[in-house]
């Protein structure tokens, strides 16, 4: 968890300086090249995208990376987590706190575990986000202290946060959804869109409200 992460952009370097940068973190069992499909329906003008690769190889030995080790549930659903996420945290902030300087801000975009990463990243550094878009994911359920919840609800303005899912995601429990409104609602200036026949995925109507958000609230 020590060594540099693997990192894939959409501009060359000689192109990204000045322009808001939107990291982007993938889901369970994907990898960096996953969330980098979703650019054509992005805004391109003054964005780069960054998309990183989680640390941790599958634990079966399968394709794909994850952030963290999940608990699954009955059916394959998830358990509330908590183990793991802070060292994928410390390893997300500590690489946008050391490229930071070259952009005008730093937006995250998780999907799925993706999402619990970036909203953790968020309470682990209150000010050091733009905004955040979670997709299809969760806010993971944890009192550890390196998460300053009550700086982050202090904030003025609050950080924006566009949270989309779809009300029978299949994957993402009742538990952990209530608890993400719950903590999203008190937290940050959040807003929530269901989206109908997604699944646990994105659609072209999601991407649409996102392309919508990132341009309204990095103007």
């Amino acid at each position: 968890m020590t060594q540099e992460p693997f990192v894939e952009y959409s501009r060359p370097s000689e192109e990204r300086r000045g322009t808001h940068l939107v990291l982007m973190l993938h889901g369970y069992g994907s990898n960096e090249q996953d969330l980098l499909g979703l650019l054509p329906a992005l805004p391109s003008d003054g964005f780069t995208y960054a998309s990183m690769r989680a640390p941790d190889p599958m634990p079966s030995g399968g394709p794909g990376f994850s952030w963290f080790d999940l608990n699954m549930g009955p059916e394959g659903s998830l358990a509330k987590t908590a183990e793991g996420a802070k060292a994928a945290t410390s390893m997300v902030t500590t690489w946008i706190e050391s490229h930071a300087d070259e952009y005008a801000d730093v937006t995250l975009l998780g999907f799925s575990q993706g999402m619990a990463i970036a909203s953790s990243v968020a309470r682990h550094r209150p000010n050091l986000l733009a905004a955040v878009v979670g997709l299809s994911g969760f806010v993971i359920d944890s009192d550890d202290e390196s998460l300053d919840d009550a700086a982050l609800a202090a904030r003025t303005p609050r950080l924006p946060f566009f949270y989309g899912r779809d009300q029978e995601d299949p994957v993402v429990t009742g538990d952990l959804v209530a608890f993400t409104l719950d903590w999203l609602r008190d937290h940050t200036q959040v807003t929530k869109v269901l989206y109908a026949g997604m699944g646990h995925g994105v659609s072209n109507q999601e991407m649409k409200h996102v392309s919508e958000f990132l341009t309204y609230v990095l103007r």
